[in-house]
């Protein structure tokens, strides 16, 4: 993971590691959509993610199916955003009066908060991290995550032939797909988390990650009853209502509507838009495609 989630040249080409799939897209030139996408299963156990442990179990089943979901899309480039799961990274929300000038000084006063937030050594991780104005001073948007995890990723994408210019966890590459001129909550669901951001006019204001034994069969009520305590905190902390519920990682977003909708009053939609994507991308389903469409568009 760079320091500042930046690159200089942002790749064309995203790939997603999930616990049960990998799904991988192609921008279209014009930057505006996702031309291209296609989707392999993994079978279970194969992928385990976690922030301490090995995460690839079945590294050689993993590698073949990166290998053969990228070539599906074509690309033109071996350049890729390697998405990972929201298990695998911690991202923590920082509040500082001011930061250092330079950034090695500004990444090792990071590294000093960081330390009572994280299971493992701080010092044994990869940090990145991105600065927005708040109120007062600065909010740092920090992802970390364990050194030997992230590499075991990224040397899947190199035995795959590709390079991972960016490394980032899903529900962050997730956000790129979504329009926060209001207060605006997201919900991405996967097979072992619920995460949940709640942003206004493009700014970070909530991050949490909840542990989720229902997988992606969680219903609507269900899915309310996990986020709302997340609500309440956000509308006590900052006295604003939700205007409007994005989400992605359930294939029936319709039925968690009502739920959610009952809570806050909001209009809820799908992250993925169809208007995020091409004709190319076929018969794969929208909800499974937060993290990639998002990494690509943002």
């Amino acid at each position: 993971m760079s320091s500042r989630f930046q690159s200089r040249s942002k790749p064309k080409l995203a790939c997603e590691i999930a616990a049960d799939r990998i799904v991988a897209g192609r921008i279209a030139e014009d930057g505006g959509s996702v031309e291209a996408c296609a989707t392999h299963e993994l079978a279970p156990g194969s992928v385990v993610p976690d922030l301490v442990e090995l995460n690839l179990r079945e590294r050689n089943s993993v590698l073949q199916n990166v290998r053969e979901t990228l070539g599906s899309v074509v690309p033109r480039s071996r350049d890729v955003i390697a998405v990972l799961p929201d298990a695998a990274v911690r991202v923590v929300l920082l509040d500082f009066d001011t930061l250092p000038a330079k950034d090695q000084e500004a990444e090792s006063v990071v590294r000093f908060r960081l330390k009572k937030s994280l299971p493992f050594d701080v010092e044994k991780a990869k940090v990145s991290y991105h600065v927005q104005q708040a109120t007062s001073g600065v909010r740092v948007i920090a992802a970390v995550a364990l050194t030997t995890v992230i590499e075991d990723y990224e040397s899947i994408f190199h035995e795959a032939g590709y390079t991972p210019g960016i490394v980032m966890p899903s529900m962050l590459a997730a956000l790129g797909a979504a329009e926060s001129k209001g207060p605006t909550l997201v919900v991405k669901v996967d097979t072992r988390t619920t995460s949940i951001a709640i942003l206004d006019k493009q700014q970070l204001l909530l991050f949490r990650t909840l542990e989720n034994t229902r997988g992606v069969t969680v219903t609507g009520e269900q899915l309310a009853e996990d986020i709302y305590p997340s609500i309440v905190f956000f509308q006590d902390t900052y006295s604003l209502n939700i205007d409007q519920i994005y989400v992605a990682g359930i294939s029936e977003t319709g039925n968690a509507a009502p739920a959610l909708r009952a809570q806050t009053g909001a209009e809820v939609r799908d992250l993925v838009a169809s208007s995020q994507l091409g004709a190319g991308v076929g018969a794969v389903p929208k909800w499974r495609m937060a993290g990639v469409v998002g990494s690509l568009i943002s």
